[in-house]
């Protein structure tokens, strides 16, 4: 016997009749609405003849009858979630997401030359190059076709380098909102600083020759390899170090100690120590000793300022010239030393994110370091590539002279080789 042909009889229910006080019979209809057949192959022929399943469905017309009937023809567990699903709510309906395209609103082979280099520091050809090398970095893993393109990614970083601006003003003159350009500025930022190696390079062996004589033709001291220095980049420090990042000329800042050759490429720079910090414990905790006597044997030296100690290879001015040749000794000094100052101001006019102008960068002290390093890399890219300094026009020419000498912040330091440097004057300005 089929599964209807065991259903119960119809039920019956008493109810009080109000009128006339007595205990009546009242046949209530079952819930169940729908054809009701006398066999199985009766409802087995109708059911054949419906279209589809879920039409043949509907003829029942009770969600309980219906998975009663599948659970005996056994197609419960295989019908029933495809037809449910089919037959969702609407409240729970499948909702497809519209993916969005971007639409780059800048076009660089339509710009001019001159406003490619105003814009973004570098030219035209160095910016596809510079994109070449960082697309594998910058490519979406899943190659989507809606991301932004690496082209665009290089050229909204490289705005905001040059300008100094908000996160928000770059991110509309690039097409993009402000959290997307905040994300794609860490992506750049990292792809970039994975080439530090590349475009940071300390003279090596085979060119200490030419380092030499470049710095010779400055101030006719020989043997030197480098000019050392540090410069402050202004930062929103964090509230629970704030003394910490604060300089001697109280505001917040990194103390940035860079060494440069003289043709102003950067050949070091160390940019992760806050603003309170002394040049001299900068210059102990960071790379530059250990090279430095690497190369002692071919009787080399860095130039630093009064705020450096007298080393075996770094040579300091005489704080009280007494004697001819220490003058002489002094005024060649700072003609050779100042061209860390001038590198000082080119950079910063070159990348306004890092001048008092463009205002504190409101980053953490680790995104603020990746920022000068990357300015760094430009800096040495353009100078290879022979890109010329444009400054925008302005009654002040930019705001930051390119080759005007920054203010040396001159501290007293230690007196710890002296002989080195008197030998060094009793030889060459006697």
């Amino acid at each position: 016997m089929a599964v209807f042909d065991r259903l119960p009889p119809r039920c019956a229910t008493q109810r009080i009749d109000r009128t006339s006080h007595c205990r009546t019979s009242q046949v209530r209809q079952p819930p169940f609405q729908g054809p009701t057949w006398p066999n199985y192959q009766l409802r087995h022929t109708y059911l054949g003849r419906a279209p589809t399943l879920i039409q043949a469905i509907q003829c029942i017309g009770n969600r309980a009858m219906c998975k009663l009937w599948l659970r005996t023809c056994g197609l419960l567990d295989s019908v029933l979630a495809v037809v449910l699903h089919r037959h969702r709510p609407l409240g729970h309906a499948r909702r497809w997401r519209n993916l969005p395209v971007y639409r780059p609103l800048v076009d660089l082979s339509t710009m001019e030359e001159r406003h490619v280099i105003l814009t973004y520091r570098l030219d035209r050809a160095t910016i596809q190059e510079l994109c070449a090398q960082l697309e594998p970095d910058l490519m979406s893993p899943i190659r989507q076709p809606t991301g932004i393109p690496p082209l665009v990614q290089v050229l909204s970083v490289l705005h905001f380098l040059a300008s100094g601006s908000f996160q928000t003003t770059v991110a509309i003159s690039s097409g993009m909102s402000q959290p997307m350009f905040s994300k794609v500025l860490s992506r750049v930022l990292s792809a970039l600083l994975k080439h530090m190696r590349s475009y940071i390079v300390f003279p090596e062996v085979g060119d200490l020759p030419t380092v030499k004589g470049d710095f010779y033709a400055l101030g006719h001291i020989p043997n030197i390899i480098g000019a050392i220095d540090g410069t402050r980049v202004a930062l929103v420090p964090p509230s629970r170090s704030e003394q910490v990042y604060r300089n001697r000329k109280s505001y917040h800042s990194m103390n940035v100690q860079m060494v440069c050759l003289a043709d102003q490429y950067i050949s070091h720079v160390n940019a992760k120590f806050p603003g309170s910090v002394h040049d001299a414990y900068i210059l102990r905790n960071s790379s530059i000793p250990y090279v430095m006597g690497q190369l002692q044997r071919h009787r080399v030296w860095l130039l630093g300022d009064s705020g450096y100690p007298n080393l075996s290879w770094l040579l300091t001015p005489v704080r009280n010239p007494r004697t001819r040749a220490e003058e002489r000794y002094n005024e060649a000094h700072g003609w050779t030393r100042r061209v860390i100052e001038r590198i000082f101001g080119l950079l910063k006019a070159r990348f306004r994110c890092l001048h008092m102008t463009g205002g504190s960068l409101m980053y953490s002290p680790k995104k603020v370091c990746q920022i000068i390093v990357a300015c760094c890399m430009l800096h040495n890219l353009a100078l290879r590539r022979q890109v010329p300094f444009l400054q925008e026009d302005g009654p002040d020419g930019g705001v930051v002279a390119a080759v005007e000498p920054v203010e040396s912040e001159e501290e007293e330091g230690e007196e710890d080789d002296i002989e080195n440097r008197n030998s060094v004057i009793q030889q060459y300005f006697q």
